[in-house]
């Protein structure tokens, strides 16, 4: 089934993205209701909507792409770590086009999202302003920095991979906190990495490569 247009009935095309996540090993619950319950050609190019459920990275504009639903599902599980409860606050690094700080909104009671691209910003705004999504907070600034009003946070969550994890994300992870981001294999690639932050320190686990776009600091 492909979809025709925005105004399309996606949701049996959302069901067989879930099924297809289920095979490729994800498996909790409240990540798979989320992914089901975001239509994700809401933030694709209309060009591009055909495409909107395939397990594929999109371009969004800017040289910046959307996640594959995968990607977006394996980080969102990897945060929630199986628990039964919602997530406390969310700080999700590179906004994008909005899809997956849509998602995150399912997951937890507040998100903040920060983008550094103020026309990718802007876009999420709009994307984003039709759901009414209550809990989520949308923020132009350096995502490098973080964002230490909405500090300690439950989870962050990045879109984006550097040389290393900055440190600002370490400092405003709350104890007990989870951080998945991509970050530098040292050899040209990117795995993907998580930092649990206990009461005596870091602990940093490096899982599977991925491929995301670089973090830069700075607004543009």
């Amino acid at each position: 089934m492909h979809a025709t247009g925005l105004g399309m009935d996606s949701q049996a095309v959302r069901a067989a993205m879930v099924r297809k996540l289920q095979a490729q090993g994800v498996s909790d619950p409240m990540v798979l209701g989320a992914m089901h319950a975001v239509e994700r050609h809401r933030f694709v190019d209309s060009a591009l909507v055909n495409q909107a459920y395939e397990d594929t990275s999109l371009p969004i504009g800017l040289g910046q792409t959307i996640s594959k639903p995968n990607v977006v599902a394996r980080m969102a599980e990897l945060l929630c770590q199986g628990r039964a409860e919602k997530l406390g606050r969310v700080l999700e690094i590179g906004t994008g086009c909005g899809y997956q700080a849509a998602v995150l909104s399912h997951l937890a009671r507040e998100v903040y999202s920060i983008e550094r691209l103020r026309g990718l910003h802007e876009r999420a705004r709009d994307n984003l302003r039709p759901l009414r999504v209550a809990n989520l907070h949308l923020l132009l600034g350096d995502g490098m920095l973080g964002f230490p009003r909405g500090a300690p946070y439950a989870a962050i969550i990045a879109a984006a991979g550097g040389e290393d994890i900055p440190l600002a994300w370490t400092e405003q992870l709350a104890v007990g906190g989870r951080l998945v981001a991509p970050a530098a294999n040292g050899s040209g690639g990117q795995h993907l990495v998580v930092i649990d932050k206990t009461a005596t320190g870091l602990t940093r686990t490096v899982l599977e490569a991925v491929n995301f776009v670089p973090l830069k600091s700075g607004i543009a």
